[in-house]
């Protein structure tokens, strides 16, 4: 089965307490989940048309996984600390 990844990409944050909530209790979630956090922060570098943005990595061993991670009481728990505090995009990806 393959692996899954779970890409964050931040847009914006308009309330950084919100934020700093939030990755307090979605980080255990995610590790409770089976998620392993690859990387995390500011790109390095971009290129063609792509944006500053803070990007969030996580590894897991399935789509399912992911899945039931992102749609967990505990990670539920987060994402209403979280609220409007910030706009982003959650994917993931199946890994080849």
């Amino acid at each position: 089965m393959p692996k899954a990844y779970w890409i964050s990409t931040y847009r914006s944050v308009s309330n950084p307490d919100k934020l700093a909530a939030y990755a307090q209790l979605a980080g255990p979630a995610i590790t409770a989940g089976g998620g392993r956090f690859l990387a995390r922060g500011l790109p390095a570098k971009v290129y063609e048309a792509g944006l500053e943005q803070r990007t969030v990595l996580i590894e897991f061993d399935s789509v399912a996984q992911a899945m039931a991670t992102h749609d967990s009481a505990a990670y539920g728990a987060a994402l209403d600390a979280l609220g409007d505090g910030a706009e982003r995009e959650i994917r993931i990806v199946e890994g080849v």
